[in-house]
């Protein structure tokens, strides 16, 4: 197949676009990206492989989907699970005073009239 132009690359992956999904696209061109109906910018190359994945019958999504599943199916499967970890934290299991129990305890241990600090 000849190396199309811009513009004829363009204008079938419009039509293309058009065949498969039956309705109307816009592409937009501002500097080197590109965008279809203003989603995503795109570069030209992905344009290109877009139209290949039209005119080899697969859905561009698919065809990116296989090629990133069969890279990554692999190192997937040789990964092992973490061992999981049982911690309880119950207040029973929890031995002593918390720092703030310790300190009331000290205030009024010393007896009089003892103010306790701010947030407690």
């Amino acid at each position: 197949m000849a190396t199309l132009s811009k513009e004829e690359t363009i204008s079938a992956l419009t039509a293309a676009i058009k065949q498969h999904e039956g309705r109307d696209v816009t592409i937009e061109q501002k500097g080197s990206w590109y965008k279809i109906d203003g989603g995503k910018s795109l570069r030209f190359s992905e344009l290109e492989a877009m139209l290949a994945s039209f005119n080899s019958g697969t859905e561009p999504a698919e065809a990116a989907k296989s090629e990133k599943a069969e890279k990554t199916a692999k190192p997937k499967a040789e990964k092992k699970a973490p061992a999981k970890k049982t911690a309880k934290k119950d207040s029973e299991a929890v031995e002593g005073k918390l720092p703030k129990e310790y300190w009331l305890d000290y205030l009024l241990s010393l007896g009089g009239t003892v103010t306790l600090p701010r947030g407690f």
